[in-house]
């Protein structure tokens, strides 16, 4: 038997959605779009024995619907920092913004505008340490969680559309936009390319690499029968690639 629960929840004015991101530790969710649209919401808790507060036939009730102001632009990256109980995003504009919980609603902590490029990606250490920024123009930030920061880097040519750091911390994954994923160690060296890509082979020996939509690492330590991470690798053509 397989039981389904969802629950509808209404953007005002229509605004277009851009991301969504689940906290996995507290079970926020971030929702970000146009027009600097940016809200944190939460269902309500359940109970020990699985029911909601009000009963098995109870509608579930949002405990938080809260609109997050500062952004002025379409925010297009949200991600979490579960370990800290953060939330970070970022516009089309560049600017990213850290945001904290503070008595029960969320607060901005920090601001940064690099104002020369958007940002790709952002991704946090499974320790909420460190995170790392990639922008489309090729370079990559690494921070830590107080705001100060670690390394840059460069990759000119490098067109980045992803980040994620290993389970273990110490390796950083970067999506490029032809589909290539490059692997660097936690102080910015180059490490290696993975030989995976995704290719759509048309008219004999010409073939293109198709972009890559999401990359995640899967530390694997939550399921008993999977001691081992995994990497699964999304492409925009609907195709996916699990490495062990």
């Amino acid at each position: 038997m397989f039981v389904y629960l969802s629950k509808k929840i209404a953007i005002p004015n229509n605004v277009k959605l851009n991301c969504i991101a689940w906290n996995k530790e507290e079970g926020y969710i971030a929702v970000a779009g146009t027009d600097g649209l940016l809200k944190v919401l939460k269902l309500d808790q359940a109970t020990p024995n699985g029911q909601s507060k009000g009963g098995l036939a109870a509608v579930s009730n949002l405990s938080m619907n809260q609109t997050l102001d500062g952004h002025k632009e379409s925010v297009r990256v949200v991600t979490w920092n579960d370990a800290q109980q953060k939330l970070t995003s970022s516009d089309t504009d560049g600017v990213i913004m850290v945001w904290m919980l503070y008595k029960g609603s969320w607060y901005e902590e920090m601001t940064n505008d690099r104002k020369k490029s958007t940002v790709a990606s952002m991704s946090w250490t499974s320790d909420g340490s460190r995170i790392c920024i990639v922008y489309e123009d090729g370079a990559i930030i690494v921070g830590s969680v107080d705001g100060n920061r670690i390394f840059g880097k460069e990759l000119k040519g490098t067109h980045l559309t992803g980040v994620q750091w290993s389970p273990d911390n110490r390796l950083i994954l970067f999506a490029l936009a032809n589909g290539e994923c490059h692997l660097y160690d936690n102080q910015g060296n180059f490490a290696m390319k993975l030989h995976i890509q995704c290719v759509n082979v048309s008219g004999g020996s010409s073939s293109r690499g198709h972009r890559i939509a999401s990359i995640c690492w899967f530390s694997g330590r939550a399921v008993q029968s999977r001691k081992r991470p995994v990497l699964a690798i999304c492409y925009e053509n609907g195709r996916n690639k699990w490495q062990k």
